[in-house]
């Protein structure tokens, strides 16, 4: 299975998210997209749903040497994960974590400047709360965002992605409420390779469609 783009695979995700449709129209679900390409399939959710859309800011820890691999990431509240097999096999020492962290939560704030401005994270206390991304590769920043999402009170927090290796599903399984992904490949090697247009996706690109967003919310 091949998506054309980001665009229609938020559309395929969306029908496998049907059955949210009484809760949202009743304001209780939220759809939030890990940046960058994860927003625009949230989007098309959002959108199908008719629930407001946000980003959930999280950034991965990289190695020494090999920002790449993931051995952690951070929430934009502060909420971690930390991988400790991978920290152990690279004997990476706490003090390395803690700088690292400490510069991925300042590159969190400078993300959700430039993605909300002034505007608050919609509420996500007491709700349903979809989060959605483009592929889950290492799970990182799915299972850290939706730790985070706990730690904020959201009633329930579903995972959703059009593509995802299977040994990862048990993984988010452990963070989330429902995990919905509509392809598991046995033989996975980048979500890009699942995607015939995967091109980079901008900062601009993002804020048009949160304004586009909070436009429709609006007139809804």
């Amino acid at each position: 299975m091949r998506f054309r783009d980001r665009r229609e695979a938020g559309q395929r995700l969306a029908e496998a998210l049907r059955d949210l449709e009484p809760e949202a129209r009743a304001g209780q679900v939220v759809v939030l997209g890990i940046p960058r390409g994860g927003v625009v399939v949230a989007y098309e959710v959002a959108r199908a749903l008719g629930a407001p859309l946000d980003v959930v800011l999280a950034h991965k820890l990289g190695a020494p040497g090999n920002p790449e691999l993931a051995i952690g990431a951070v929430a934009e509240d502060g909420t971690l994960w930390i991988d400790p097999l991978a920290v152990a096999e690279l004997e990476i020492p706490p003090a390395y974590i803690e700088e690292e962290t400490r510069r991925q939560q300042e590159e969190l704030r400078r993300r959700a400047a430039r993605f909300r401005g002034l505007r608050p994270p919609v509420p996500v206390e007491g709700r349903t709360v979809v989060v959605v991304d483009d592929g889950i590769a290492t799970g990182a920043t799915m299972r850290v965002s939706l730790r985070s999402l706990r730690h904020r009170g959201a009633k329930r927090r579903i995972a959703a992605a059009p593509v995802a290796p299977p040994e990862m599903l048990p993984r988010v399984e452990a963070e989330a409420d429902a995990v919905v992904v509509l392809y598991t490949p046995a033989l996975f090697w980048a979500v890009g390779a699942f995607y015939k247009q995967f091109e980079q996706v901008s900062d601009e690109e993002v804020i048009a469609l949160l304004e586009e967003a909070m436009a429709w919310g609006a007139r809804s």
